[in-house]
């Protein structure tokens, strides 16, 4: 093949060659599309009792439960980073979970002791409280049960008085991840009722059933409780239409935000809402996510740092205003240098 056949074969580009815009530093980063920044990271963290209390989460590598104390150094270093909120996830102890999960509802619970201790100490960086019952149910499911069935409106009557006991601990944000129907407007209701008109509701809206969970509820210890499967309540990984309807549903009922739920595995859902409605929509890089890309780099099948900053980039090229990641802390300190 001739040099001179080669020359004339590439002249359909028209002078136009797509790789000088790629060929130093300055110019990838003067026409790069999306920006990762710390602001747009949620660090999820999970709280225990006790005093200086560190539990690893074996099957999430440099993940720990921290009890309070630790939990508000944490909130301090994520803060120092530029990391603007915080979502909260208690390990309740075995002893204070019911069938019908009336933990939710103390208000010297773990996690609303967590709040007010780290919005005391560190007032600016904004809190997410997870309103479900899996966390204070001995069964595992996150609403109240008769029989084999999950009960929707006892449910919600249940989650509305949670939401209103953790925004008076100090949550900014009350996030629904239960997945009944008509939770988020009646949440939004007595919330207005009680004088909590600023706080955010940001709606689960569209969670699926995934086998994603499995670390997540390890850290939180429901995972060996669980009876049965979700499947009655949370979306069938098959359907994408539904998430629509999902999401308009809760919109219309005063959600603020969504959330889509896995992250990585959903990215054509992320990009599909927020098209569709243009609202702030936010994924949740889930435990077995993390789980995947931190054990494979622990094994040398890839570069943690690489994979980690990939991952989350491609959050925002689908069109996510942040993302709820286990690897937060980490990317904020990559970010910053």
């Amino acid at each position: 093949m001739s040099g001179k056949w080669q020359k004339h074969d590439l002249g359909f580009l028209g002078g136009r060659r797509l790789r000088r815009s790629r060929m130093a530093g300055w110019s990838r980063d003067l026409v790069r599309e999306n920006a990762l920044t710390p602001a747009d990271l949620i660090w999820p963290i999970f709280v225990i009792e006790g005093q200086n209390e560190r539990q690893p989460v074996k099957t999430m590598p440099r993940v720990s439960r921290l009890s309070i104390d630790l939990a508000v150094e944490a909130a301090k270093a994520a803060r120092a980073e530029g990391i603007t909120a915080l979502a909260l996830f208690p390990n309740t102890d075995p002893a204070k979970r019911s069938e019908g999960g009336e933990e939710a509802l103390n208000r010297d619970n773990l996690v609303c002791r967590a709040l007010s201790a780290i919005k005391d100490a560190v007032p600016e960086i904004g809190l997410i409280a997870d309103v479900a019952l899996d966390p204070y149910t001995s069964h595992g499911h996150d609403g109240v049960m008769a029989g084999e069935e999950i009960l929707n409106d006892e449910t919600v009557e249940i989650l509305t008085r949670q939401a209103l006991v953790q925004a008076r601990s100090g949550a900014d944000v009350v996030a629904p991840s239960d997945m009944m129907d008509g939770r988020v407007g009646a949440i939004r209701a007595v919330l207005d009722e009680e004088g909590f008109e600023k706080t955010i509701i940001l709606s689960y809206a569209a969670k699926y059933a995934s086998a994603f969970y499995g670390p997540f509820r390890e850290a939180v210890g429901s995972g060996a409780r669980l009876k049965g499967s979700k499947l009655t309540y949370q979306m069938d990984p098959a359907n994408a239409e539904d998430a629509l309807r999902e999401v308009e549903q809760d919109l219309a009922e005063g959600a603020d935000w969504v959330m889509v739920k896995p992250g990585m595995p959903y990215l054509d859902i992320c990009r599909l809402v927020k098209d569709s409605f243009d609202v702030p929509v936010f994924a949740y890089q889930v435990s077995g996510e993390y789980a995947m890309i931190s054990i494979a780099a622990e094994a040398g099948a890839v570069d943690r740092d690489a994979a980690m900053a990939e991952s989350l980039m491609a959050f925002k090229r689908a069109g996510c205003s942040g993302v709820l990641t286990y690897f937060a802390l980490d990317m904020a300190r990559k970010l910053n240098g």
